[in-house]
């Protein structure tokens, strides 16, 4: 039996990795569950899988939720301090960080020193820190599972290949909802157009990222420390089909692709059951139905936020924690209403320019410069507006 422990379970990855342990119960046991605000769909999760421990980040929900569970042997906590207790349960074999943004990067930090395993979808873990988590890890004697479908794709087709005989790898895009669009259409872009995916159904920020395409660069910038690969052996293509996940192109000339339906349970459940594969009834790729698959050059005109990305990993250091912040709190202010769609990379641009970056860094560096990051940006915001 493996037991699992999840943050951010009350989230798309958290739902749908229950999912993948409802329909493996006889291999999996959740020790603990955590979550940021969401109490009623937590309690219902601590109800059904009956965990050791679980949080809430809002401690005066925790509060209603310990009355709520009394009588069920269910320790409950609150606060960040709840959420590392989760993170780093003695009882769990194996951490899934489903947390959005920055909020996941202790948390991953706290169960690689409690010797856990992680199968990891939070990737700005590995965009603001992956040097110091890459460390750790190693350390600790710890390993990350990408649960991407992307970088799930790319860990499947290298397998036990050496690093060396790995040319590049090809990081697949879908173009979000705004393929194919130019900087003028987008321009008058709503939050319900944006939140448009046509292929996957993510949380609200991640669909944003991905409509800006910086959810592709922060991606890029992750699989940089996954694979122990630089910039400029990642390439990335648009692929509005969502079919083929990711390929890797190797020294002589060969590339492998993963392929599937565009369903993260198959990536959540490969991560789990690792280095195994499973039965299950998720849905099949039928290549005739679903017919050709096209692949397109990225926009980086109209679509700048991939380019950002390379110049902050090409900078390294507390860069990438800079671009981090501020598009968080860029894509925040956009689904608020405070900015267009088309500010977003306006905002991380101008905050990149006002950073000097600090080449080597510990735990406190990158959440010191991540605070920076976001301040700098609400005041950009201020003075940019809606428009």
């Amino acid at each position: 039996m493996k037991r699992v422990s999840i943050v951010g379970s009350t989230g798309s990855i958290g739902k749908q990795s229950l999912d993948v342990i409802r329909c493996n119960g006889d291999i999996f046991a959740v020790t603990a569950l955590a979550a940021g605000e969401n109490m009623e769909l937590l309690l219902e999760q601590a109800v059904e899988f009956k965990p050791r421990m679980v949080a809430l980040r809002n401690t005066e929900k925790a509060a209603k939720l310990k009355s709520q569970l009394a009588g069920l042997n269910i320790q409950v906590y609150g606060g960040e301090e709840g959420i590392l207790r989760c993170a780093a349960d003695d009882d769990a074999d194996i951490l899934v960080n489903g947390m959005v943004g920055i909020s996941g990067f202790l948390p991953t930090l706290w169960a690689i020193r409690s010797g856990k395993n992680i199968a990891l979808a939070n990737k700005e873990t590995l965009v603001a820190g992956g040097r110091l988590i890459k460390d750790e890890a190693k350390n600790y004697g710890v390993r990350i599972i990408p649960v991407d479908s992307e970088h799930s794709a790319i860990f499947q087709c290298i397998g036990s290949t050496p690093l060396e005989q790995v040319r590049r790898i090809i990081l697949t895009a879908s173009g979000g909802p705004f393929f194919g669009k130019t900087a003028a259409d987008m321009q008058s872009a709503t939050v319900r157009d944006a939140l448009r995916h046509p292929n996957w159904k993510m949380g609200r920020k991640i669909t944003v990222d991905s409509a800006t395409l910086m959810n592709k660069g922060l991606e890029v910038i992750e699989a940089r420390w996954l694979f122990d690969i630089q910039a400029e052996n990642i390439d990335v293509v648009i692929h509005p089909q969502s079919i083929v996940h990711s390929m890797v192109e190797f020294v002589d000339g060969a590339v492998l692709a993963q392929l599937g339906t565009p369903d993260m349970r198959i990536p959540i459940q490969h991560a789990l059951t690792y280095p195994e594969r499973r039965e299950n009834e998720f849905p099949r790729y039928d290549p005739v139905a679903a017919g050709k698959l096209e692949f397109f050059a990225p926009d980086t005109h109209t679509f700048p936020c991939l380019e950002l990305a390379y110049k902050a990993l090409e900078e390294g250091g507390t860069m990438p924690a800079v671009l981090n912040g501020a598009n968080e709190v860029a894509v925040a202010g956009f689904l608020r209403g405070h900015v267009q769609f088309t500010s977003i990379p306006e905002v991380v641009r101008r905050v990149m320019e006002k950073h000097n970056t600090v080449a080597e860094y510990d735990m406190e560096e990158i959440l010191y410069w991540d605070e920076w990051s976001r301040k700098e940006a609400e005041r950009i915001i201020e003075r940019i507006g809606a428009g």
